[in-house]
């Protein structure tokens, strides 16, 4: 169902300036600078600003539109939130978002769907400014539309599911808490009624072994089979992995390698564990040699010292692009900026042509080149362009183009981008795609960029770039089958991910379902910032939850060398050795330093790179997860000594903490071993026999008694008041829960009863060894007393 308009009033606002109040973002009016929504106070760390829009009806909020004045103002909205709730005190983040300070229309697609899937029905829309595009002044916002779904018969069955959705919640955190307070019999009696799946079952059998029965050697053994569940799967996939670099020092039969360049080409032959590189600048003129490089040899071949001599094959060029189609093993070669080196001499008359060509490592055409087109523009295809992407779905036989700067004829001032074409290898036909989304945005055309397939999804993955003088940080997803686009991130430096960049390079691992960046050029986010390389080069961006995660990648611990921090360098990645490989490039400025790049031909006096760095990802790894056993085992041995040293004798207690408890400790981590050191304290107090739980009051302490008559009515009057306040369940009666054993414990164990702190300590235990369980595999987090509002 396509979205619409979705009509709304202002329900609350943070007080405005003069007569800019909030009702003025309803009129789409940006010539009039009186129409605008304008704050009171200037923000501060300790102020905050905000706008509560309610919705007509009941809608599933798809997009907001923001329009800024016909002019850049010190006032635009810069950066901002976004949340919807069907109340005002209880909403949900589902934007965070940055505007550009200029007079077009920004859409921005809106999280409609939460962590389970389940769509948010919404009836206010809260917008949470943040910071204005100059320091010091108010926010302005000038216009805000909103589009979604308000069909009657959607949100009914909508808020049906929503509505499911809170009920399972609730009952799950009220499960949670009658556990924790001991009271098994009607948690285990709301659970067979419910038919409620609260946790796995290994984990409820991991709650019975550690909490009712202390079964600690079965408990550290079913950690294992969790584990071959994968039930620590998110948790592992949260440590951050670090690289392994090294430097690859091989060279051809002559000891030759390719000379130092960026704006080069790549592309790898995974199966047969090849890499193929072609052209690129050295600061001096465009090159035309072509390379093949052997992963499991280490060793470079010279393919042909010069490709302008071949028949049909490509001239000298940068900044162009390169493909392999694994099914044919054919490579597809396009695009380039225009000639350097006649420019550079001033004799460059001839239009641009945008040349397309393809050579063949397999068949009976190996080694040789097809002269696929002299000019795909005039096909339907793009235009000459430069620092473009290309992306090819073998098993389709399509090739993807999209971005990169228009090569203009000398003279020509203009600044344009190449959109999104498709190329048809069985046909031979070029086709122009649309690259927007359902609210109409489209996205911004830019050259710079990162573009990457996913061949199971058939999802192709767009982020970052430049646009003019702009770095990007946003972030898209084209699904293939259906011809759609999805917004991701608006910014995903403000999702936790790297900054905004330029020639970051981009390789992805469909089936880890993860992108790993290697960054480029970035801009510091301050006045006057010029342009720098990361501190923080390399990332990861995990897409199998939505809208995804992004994590920094890890500096070894000991330096053992990694490459310097570069742009225009080219990366390519071995799906079956899990291995990122990175070559030559541009040495990045240093920070502070100067730098402003438009084309690969300028700066001919920048250092060029000739080097080649091999990098593996050091991470846990599913099923085994040793690490995170190793850690649950010392939290399951800490608690059992401790009762080992209440119960049986100190030397027992001693030669375990000395064995057992120390084989499961990382002596090199010192918050472990402090923790380890403390554990003799137990040792050291006089063991106290474990007290006997408190007698339960009889069924008659319980019964309600006759109340003797008051004697005055003023006596009267204060025995109601009394009764009114005073809570059923007393603090006493609350902290006797916990010693009061519940009739399903003797069924587990029934020759052993726990007093209260034994209780607590074992149920810590178990929630902490939950930390490590994917969240949808264990009870909620969120506990219920914390959800009470006093």
């Amino acid at each position: 169902m396509s979205p619409k308009s979705l009509k709304y009033t202002i329900a609350y606002a943070s007080p405005h300036s003069a007569d800019y109040a909030g009702e003025k973002i309803m009129v789409d009016d940006p010539a009039d600078q009186r129409s605008r929504w304008s704050t009171a106070e200037t923000p501060t760390a300790t102020s905050k600003q905000w706008i509560t829009l309610k919705l007509d009806s009941v809608s599933i909020v798809s997009a907001c539109a923001v329009l800024d004045l016909v002019l850049a103002h010190p006032c635009n909205l810069k950066d901002f939130r976004v949340y919807v709730g069907m109340s005002e005190d209880k909403m949900t983040e589902v934007l965070a978002g940055s505007l550009k300070n200029d007079s077009i229309r920004e859409t921005f697609s809106l999280r409609h769907k939460n962590k389970s899937g389940i769509t948010i029905p919404s009836l206010y829309v809260k917008i949470l400014p943040l910071s204005p595009h100059q320091g010091g002044f108010h926010f302005s916002i000038w216009h805000v539309a909103l589009l979604g779904i308000n069909d009657p018969q959607h949100i009914v069955e909508a808020e049906q599911k929503w509505k499911q959705h809170l009920e399972t919640q609730a009952l799950s955190i009220m499960l949670k808490h009658l556990r924790q307070r001991r009271l098994l019999t009607p948690f285990q009696s709301i659970l067979e009624r419910t038919g409620l799946l609260l946790e796995h079952p290994l984990v409820s059998e991991l709650y019975d072994l550690i909490v009712l029965q202390g079964n600690w050697l079965e408990s550290e053994q079913l950690l294992e089979r969790m584990a071959n569940a994968r039930l620590f799967d998110d948790c592992l996939r949260s440590f951050p992995p670090t690289a392994n670099w090294t430097r690859l020092t091989g060279t051809n039969a002559d000891g030759d390698v390719p000379h130092a360049r960026g704006g080069h080409a790549m592309c790898i032959d995974s199966t047969k564990g090849l890499i193929y590189m072609f052209g690129g600048f050295d600061g001096k003129k465009s090159l035309d040699d072509f390379w093949s490089y052997d992963i499991h040899l280490d060793q470079w071949t010279l393919l042909c010292a010069s490709t302008a001599a071949v028949n049909n094959a490509p001239d000298a060029r940068a900044c162009h692009k390169m493909v392999f189609d694994t099914k044919t093993g054919s490579i597809y070669v396009f695009g380039r900026l225009g000639d350097v080196d006649n420019n550079i001499a001033g004799t460059d008359t001839a239009p641009p042509r945008s040349e397309f060509y393809r050579y063949h490592t397999r068949g009976a055409d190996k080694g040789h080149w097809d002269y696929l087109a002299m000019d795909t523009s005039s096909s339907g295809g793009p235009p000459l362009i430069f620092d473009h992407q290309m992306v090819i779905d073998s098993d389709a036989q399509m090739l993807y183009v999209f971005g990169g700067k228009v090569v203009e004829e000398r003279g020509s001032s203009n600044v344009k981008y190449s959109g999104f074409y498709s190329f048809n290898v069985r046909t031979n036909r070029w086709s122009h795609l649309s690259l927007a989304d359902s609210a109409g945005k489209v996205v911004t055309p830019r050259f710079g960029h990162s573009m990457l397939l996913d061949p199971m999804s058939r999802t192709i993955y767009i982020f970052a770039g430049q646009r003019n003088d702009q770095f990007l940080a946003d972030m898209h997803a084209y699904h293939i089958d259906t011809k759609t686009t999805t917004e991701i991130f608006s910014n995903f430096a403000a999702a936790g991910g790297p900054s905004a960049s330029f020639t970051q390079r981009a390789v992805i691992d469909p089936q880890l379902k993860e992108i790993y960046v290697f960054c480029g050029l970035i801009r510091p986010g301050h006045a006057g910032a010029q342009t720098t390389t990361p501190t923080e080069p390399t990332w990861i961006f995990r897409y199998d939850s939505k809208p995804g995660t992004w994590v920094s990648v890890m500096r070894p611990t000991a330096y053992v060398g990694e490459p310097l921090a570069r742009y225009a360098h080219q990366a390519v990645y071995d799906l079956t050795t899990k291995t990122m490989f990175i070559h030559a490039g541009n040495a990045g400025p240093a920070e502070g330093s100067s730098m402003e790049r438009d084309v690969e031909g300028d700066g001919a006096s920048e250092r060029r790179l000739d080097d080649i760095w091999r990098m593996n990802l050091v991470r846990y790894a599913a099923p085994e997860a040793t690490e995170l056993i190793r850690r649950a085992k010392f939290k399951i041995r800490q608690q059992r000594f401790r009762e080992m040293s209440e119960t049986e004798g100190q030397i027992q207690a001693l030669g375990y903490l000395q064995n057992d408890v120390s084989n499961v400790v990382d002596h090199a981590d010192s918050e472990e071993t402090d923790v380890f050191r403390s554990l003799l304290t137990h040792l050291m107090t006089p063991s106290l026999p474990i007290s006997e739980p408190e007698t339960p009051p009889s069924d008659r302490d319980l019964s309600p008694r006759k109340k003797s008559r008051p004697n005055t009515p003023e006596d009267a009057w204060t025995s109601e008041i009394e009764c009114a306040l005073t809570p059923r369940l007393t603090t006493n009666k609350l902290d006797m829960l916990d010693a009061l054993p519940d009739p399903l414990e003797r069924r587990e164990n029934a020759d052993a009863e726990m007093d209260a702190e034994r209780f607590r300590q074992r149920t810590q235990l178990f929630e902490a060894i939950l930390e490590y369980v994917d969240a949808d595999a264990k009870q909620p987090d969120k506990d219920l007393v914390d959800l009470v509002d006093l």
